[in-house]
């Protein structure tokens, strides 16, 4: 790949010292745009984070054990409203103007996330996150719109690349939210409210900035000086965007790059968290068995083998709770015992019979116990259920498991979180390394390597990943390879398209991207299902690997890319 020369229009000391080039009002649209951007951010990373609860919570019935299908669903419909506001409100920033479609779309996904908390199914969630995404996919290209056309030019990529780094900011604030909210759930301090729940209650606070654009935040004048000259058509068209064979071009290489990007984070990588959630479970899992608690699991069932009638006195809220915990790759223990245990009695569970005899034989050995067992001793159980259980009756075991349950779903959602904050740190150093990198090597060089480098490193860590300590050095490095590419989209599409289309174009380029990006979350359930469910254990795991070839995607398209370094915004 060619070196390119420093940029001409910076000075012999590089990129040290651009930002002296800004005034109060340079600083004001930057700080607004970033804050709009980084809430968007956070909006998108709290969803990732109440995804795995979400879906454990709405699923009943016959979907209860459906989540490594609706989880990624629900993400692909996300994407599609992302893509669907992101091609509207690109055309609405060019024709109306960038302040006012910025305060509507920041409005929108707010208040939509808000929403998102009242569900009561898999389905009206995933409409509430459509609406989000219309809200979430218009933002970022009025955004970049109004600091590429306000800055001035040699600080402009440096800009654009600080705008795109500090989402960081708002991908790590909602983890430090999914961090608090796992260790108040996992205390029981949140009461019957559910933690994702409120994290999409928080989702609604960036609409108070709204009121703050409204009231300062002007349009760019480069923007006004077109509008008043050109016709109403010209701006903002996607007729013009997509005839002119100039803008064509640069429209098409650019959704391939963003198809590869968002692809691979959306498809790929944001599902780490799925994975080192399974690892995490099955830690905790092991950890209480070490405390002994199997063994008290283990009398829970003998006695519900030998006095079935007493499980009528546990209370529906705890049924309801153990036929969403009971799947037939169940490694709750906890869920096991209590699902097993009121199929005993009767009770209509969505796993048949088949299902719950295999798990139950998995998680309570045949030498414990014979299920045909008459009694068990009073004194044998009192001493396994110790002073905590009071009477030894079963319904004395139910705020035991409970709370072991609880507890662990906590942890999960508080390594979650680190997980997340771990990812997003590291992705702030890789977006703003693509600024300056570029800045000598020029885009396409970067964008290059940066591909390379975001393949070889998602690769890695879906299959090598296996213990907590992984988890510290693997999650970062591909945070930071993953998250460089999209240091370059918020840098390289506003430099591929004039003013009157330039909101409109890099729209485009990202939100078409996402349609294409939408089967990528859907692929991966698929290939994790139906691919690689009948002969590896961990199918979640090398379905990962196996999308990894979708940042080839970029790489092909780059020679044709045209190298837009040094040169000023066209027209």
């Amino acid at each position: 790949m060619e070196i390119l020369p420093p940029d001409s229009t910076s000075q012999s000391s590089g990129h040290r010292g651009w930002w002296r080039e800004l005034n109060r009002y340079h600083w004001f649209v930057f700080v607004v745009a970033s804050l709009g951007w980084l809430f968007d951010t956070m909006d998108q990373q709290l969803f990732n984070l109440a995804r795995v609860p979400a879906m454990n919570e709405l699923l009943t019935g016959n979907l209860a054990s459906k989540g490594d299908f609706y989880g990624p669903l629900t993400t692909s419909i996300f994407l599609i409203g992302w893509a669907t506001g992101g091609l509207a409100f690109g055309v609405m920033g060019d024709r109306v103007g960038r302040a006012k479609t910025m305060m509507l779309t920041i409005l929108l996904y707010s208040l939509c996330t808000g929403l998102s908390a009242l569900s009561v199914s898999v389905w009206d969630f995933a409409f509430y996150r459509f609406l989000t995404g219309l809200g979430v996919g218009g933002e970022f290209a009025v955004g970049v719109a109004l600091v590429a056309e306000v800055m001035p030019n040699r600080a402009r990529p440096f800009a654009l690349g600080l705008l795109q780094a500090l989402s960081a900011v708002g991908n790590v604030t909602a983890a430090l939210i999914g961090i608090m909210l796992g260790q108040l759930e996992g205390e029981g301090s949140l009461g019957a409210m559910s933690s994702w729940r409120i994290m999409f209650i928080i989702g609604t606070l960036p609409a108070l900035l709204a009121l703050l654009i409204r009231r300062r935040l002007k349009e760019p004048e480069r923007w006004k000086e077109v509008a008043e000259h050109a016709v109403q058509r010209q701006l903002g068209s996607y007729r013009e965007l997509l005839g002119d064979p100039r803008w064509r071009h640069r429209a098409i290489i650019g959704l391939l790059l963003a198809t590869s990007g968002v692809i691979g984070v959306w498809g790929i990588g944001f599902f780490i968290q799925d994975l080192t959630t399974k690892l995490f479970r099955k830690q905790f899992e092991a950890e209480a068995r070490e405390k002994k608690e199997a063994d008290h699991d283990r009398e829970f069932v003998l006695l519900a083998m030998a006095n079935p009638a007493e499980l009528a006195d546990i209370p529906e809220a705890a049924r309801i709770k153990a036929d969403r915990l009971l799947t037939p790759d169940a490694t709750n223990d906890a869920g096991v015992i209590f699902g097993a245990a009121l199929y005993l009695h009767g009770q209509k569970l969505s796993v048949q019979k088949e299902a719950v005899l295999a798990i139950l034989d998995q998680h309570v050995p045949a030498n414990s116990a014979k299920p045909g067992q008459s009694s068990v001793e009073r004194e044998r159980r009192a001493s396994f259920l110790g002073g905590e259980s009071g009477d030894g009756s079963l319904s004395a075991h139910v705020p035991r498991i409970l709370k072991r349950t609880k507890s662990i779903d906590g942890r999960l959602i508080t390594w979650s979180g680190y997980v997340l904050l771990m990812f997003h740190t590291a992705g702030f150093f890789g977006m703003y390394s693509f600024g300056v990198i570029s800045h000598f090597l020029g885009r396409r060089g970067t964008f290059a390597i940066a591909f390379v480098a975001a393949m070889t490193a998602t690769a890695l860590v879906f299959a090598f990943i296996r213990t907590q300590s992984d988890v510290f050095w693997m999650v970062p490095l591909m945070g930071l390879c993953q998250m460089s590419v999209f240091g370059g989209y918020a840098i390289y599409f506003p430099e591929l398209f004039p003013t009157r289309l330039r909101s409109t174009g890099t729209s485009f380029c990202y939100n078409v991207g996402r349609f294409a990006a939408a089967s990528g979350p859907i692929a991966l359930g698929l290939f994790a299902t139906t691919v690689f469910g009948g002969w590896t254990a961990e199918p979640f795991r090398w379905a990962g690997v196996t999308m990894c070839a979708v940042y080839l995607i970029g790489l092909l398209a780059l020679p044709f890319a045209p190298e837009t370094r040094g040169q000023p915004l066209p027209e």
